[in-house]
């Protein structure tokens, strides 16, 4: 039997996340695809290569990539991407749903710094930036750094610690009329409820709910106001068209981002969470 996307992707990125071991890949375009992988349009069931799929994203002003956290085969994909996209045409911004906003001023620190051709360490370049380590660096060190490295700016997509805690204390929710569907908050507090065993007290449970739908307003106006073309990596819950970023976009009057969900082979991604999907093999236990 198939499993739904949902019960595959991480609710909130405070959570902490599972220890992964991390493989070392060639940098070469070709070893960052998945041998085994294959890209479809949802909306059509046609298979694309990776670089008909580069046509398709190049074109767009906002693009969203909603990823598995813990899949290594995912961030080389997100690696590839960056590098390929922004060979085509040049790149606008790029947005981490791992960058906060309060981190933004010493991301700006790091990349000037690097620009005028210091030489920073990952060690370095992680405390220069306050890398928060619930984001395993072997998972995404070489994204950001390729971020910090490129021409395009590299921004946060994600609010901070505080804004997370008054959310927590006062929990409001974002105004609009396609995010506050019952049918989009049952869905998000049915997935949170799963997180937690089934056991969690109706205020948490409320709280949360207006946490992620507060981080993915956030996100959605970010990747609105970036210099586009906009390349925003996101987990895959944020990413869909049902529940997450897309739906307060709508909210938020601005034109629709495409929606690219990395997943596994086994999942199933619909043409109401996602333009394109592009699958990796499981991994073998």
């Amino acid at each position: 039997m198939k499993k739904s996307i949902f019960s595959c992707l991480l609710v909130c990125s405070s959570l902490v996340l599972a220890a992964c071991q991390h493989q070392t890949s060639s940098e070469t375009a070709n070893s960052l695809i998945p041998e085994g992988s294959r890209i479809q349009n949802i909306r059509t069931g046609a298979a694309l290569t990776p670089q008909q799929l580069l046509k398709v994203l190049s074109d767009a002003p906002m693009v969203i990539v909603g990823e598995e956290h813990t899949n290594i085969a995912h961030h080389e994909i997100e690696l590839w991407l960056l590098q390929n996209l922004q060979q085509k045409r040049p790149q606008g911004s790029v947005l981490l749903e791992m960058i906060t906003q309060d981190q933004q001023p010493v991301i700006d620190e790091a990349r000037q710094s690097l620009a005028t051709g210091k030489s920073l360490s990952e060690s370095q370049i992680q405390e220069t930036i306050r890398w928060n380590k619930g984001w395993p660096w072997p998972m995404y060190g070489k994204l950001v750094t390729e971020g910090l490295k490129g021409p395009a700016p590299l921004l946060s997509a994600n609010i901070s610690r505080a804004r997370i805690t008054e959310i927590y204390q006062d929990s409001t929710f974002p105004a609009g009329e396609h995010s506050s569907q019952k049918a989009v908050r049952d869905k998000i507090s049915d997935t949170i409820t799963v997180m937690h065993g089934g056991n969690i007290e109706a205020k948490q449970l409320t709280a949360m709910l207006a946490i992620q739908q507060h981080r993915d307003r956030f996100m959605a106006g970010q990747l609105l106001n970036a210099p586009q073309p906009a390349l925003l990596f996101v987990g895959g819950y944020h990413a869909a068209k049902d529940v997450g970023v897309p739906l307060h976009i709508q909210d938020l009057n601005g034109k629709p981002a495409v929606v690219l969900i990395l997943s596994t082979q086994g999942t199933t991604v619909s043409a109401a969470q996602a333009d394109y999907v592009w699958y990796v093999p499981t991994i073998k236990k």
